[in-house]
């Protein structure tokens, strides 16, 4: 007899087998059980008949085994064509392994705030279950694309001396004798990675120190950051929706499943997967804006209102591109257009979820970043390495950045980001 998991039911139909399993939920009528079973990969029913198993056994069915009891089943797999999963198995025996009492998170509703105080034991629940799988299934798909596209994966440092756009929101901590900081972004350290393979990408968390009130403020998140030699606006912007499109395809042909229990159908991620995607300057931005009733202006940068509008009127993924210069980083080039603005880009999400991505392309010119890192209050003894990337055989570069709780959220649909996040980052609880 063959151990196996849930998932590979399919393949073992007609066959006895063993499956280690957690009961999530039960109910009897006379001579018969049914219970709803997990075990990690999967969720299905299992059916205990009286004349099956000896009674015993059966009392101890309808009275041993409650919410998260995990146990070993013995049984056949049978097809079962009411369920959405389509199979169960049919009990021969049970073995419980552990009992479980007074699980907290029963099978009805619960506010958000209960849930994520027991985020540790959420995680057994579908929807959380599902989130993880999904995301899970990016990451391999992150790694896939890039991988195809003749990227190399660099790991940035986490600890970092500095601040990648001199902003305040650091978590700073002791490194030994000195002052380091949690990392902001790989970016910085990406170009260097760009100067030396070509086409690199990192993967990995992130660090703001802000409070987490909204879905669009973490103060731990992971980012995806590609940095690209030898390429220009265009060509980063091809990549990045290549990117996005090839993400969703991806979840459609492998998480189905998984989107249906989070409320995301199918058939609503299709248009996504359809390029180009559109593309409007900011100043088209402001005059949408401003037709749709929007007290904007040139040099405003633009809050989740306003995102939102925008995206609302493509339906689908739009670039906004080349805002002005003093609501962007300082190593982003001049706008040959319009030397107010700097060359970069921000694809919005639609349905309300706001900026995926922040790209740009990354200024080569070594005076025009030396004067920058000046104007910004950057000391060379921070940024000097970062000079020396302009110094010593710069050429035109190109990256962005993904957040990858952003892009679940908007895929997954959810209202509260942290749904997003794995056990055990419990430190997002000490928020207001």
């Amino acid at each position: 007899m063959e151990t196996i998991t849930i998932s590979q039911a399919p393949e073992h139909v007609g066959e006895t087998v063993k499956i280690g399993v957690w009961l999530t939920d039960k109910r009897s009528s006379g001579k018969i059980a049914f219970l709803q079973l997990r075990d990690g990969t999967g969720f299905f029913q299992g059916i205990i008949r009286k004349n099956d198993v000896d009674e015993a056994k059966f009392d101890s069915a309808k009275h041993d085994l409650h919410q998260e009891t995990s146990f070993w089943v013995t049984g056949e797999i049978a097809e079962d064509k009411r369920s959405k999963f389509g199979y169960e198995i049919h009990i021969k025996d049970f073995e419980i392994v552990s009992k479980s009492e007074d699980y907290p998170i029963g099978n009805k509703e619960h506010g958000i705030e209960f849930l994520l105080d027991h985020r540790h034991l959420w995680l057994r629940s579908r929807k959380p279950w599902a989130l993880m799988r999904i995301r899970s299934r990016v990451k391999l798909a992150t790694m896939e694309f890039f991988d195809k596209h003749g990227f190399t994966q660099f790991d940035a440092p986490i600890l970092t001396s500095s601040a990648p756009e001199g902003t305040t929101e650091l978590f700073d901590v002791k490194y030994f004798d000195t002052d380091a900081y949690l990392s902001q972004s790989g970016q910085l350290y990406g170009e260097a990675g760009a100067m030396a393979l070509g086409k690199i990408y990192t993967m990995g968390p992130t660090f703001r120190a802000e409070k987490s009130k909204t879905r669009r403020h973490m103060t731990e998140f992971w980012m995806i950051e590609p940095e690209m030699a030898w390429m220009h606006q265009d060509e980063s912007l091809k990549i990045q929706e290549q990117y996005i499109a090839y993400l969703v395809q991806d979840l459609i042909d492998h998480c189905a499943q998984e989107l249906e229990m989070v409320g995301r159908s199918v058939e609503s991620l299709k248009p996504f997967t359809e390029l180009p995607y559109p593309r409007i300057t900011y100043k088209k931005a402001i005059e949408m804006l401003q037709e749709g009733g929007f007290d904007s202006k040139y040099g405003d940068d633009f809050g989740s209102p306003e995102e939102t509008y925008l995206a609302d009127q493509f339906n689908k993924p739009v670039f906004i591109m080349n805002y002005p210069r003093a609501i962007k980083a300082f190593y982003m080039p001049t706008d040959p257009e319009d030397d107010r603005q700097v060359i970069c880009a921000d694809l919005l999400a639609p349905e309300g979820y706001g900026e995926i991505i922040g790209g740009s392309e990354r200024s080569y010119d070594y005076e025009y970043i030396t004067n920058k890192l000046e104007e910004n209050g950057l000391s060379k003894e921070d940024y000097g390495w970062y000079d020396d990337l302009r110094k010593f055989g710069s050429v035109p570069h190109s990256g962005f950045g993904m957040g990858l709780e952003r892009f679940l959220s908007w895929i997954t649909l959810q209202e509260h980001i942290r749904e997003n996040i794995p056990f055990p980052r419990m430190i997002n609880r000490l928020r207001p």
